[in-house]
C-alpha cells in the first residue's frame, strides 16, 4: 500500500472537518481558519501584558513557542 492510498480517515482527519464544516467552501474555511489565528494571536499578547514573570519564573507566552 503506498502512501497515497493510506488516506486518514476523513471522520478523523482536521482538514476535510474544517472544509465539511463550510460546505465544501475552501474561501471560507481559510478565513475561517485566518480569524481564528488572529484571535488566538491577541489572547496570547493580552496574557503576556497580564502575566508576572515572577509568576512564571522568567517564561512568558509567545507566538514562537
Amino acid at each position: 500500500m503506498t502512501a497515497a492510498e493510506r488516506r486518514p480517515d476523513p471522520q478523523y482527519d482536521a482538514v476535510e472537518q474544517a472544509i465539511a464544516w463550510h460546505s465544501g467552501d475552501l474561501r471560507a474555511t481559510i478565513s475561517t481558519l485566518i480569524e481564528d489565528c488572529r484571535h488566538l494571536r491577541d489572547q496570547l499578547d493580552t496574557a503576556q501584558k497580564c502575566m508576572s514573570r515572577g509568576l512564571t519564573r522568567g517564561w512568558f507566552p509567545s507566538p514562537e513557542c
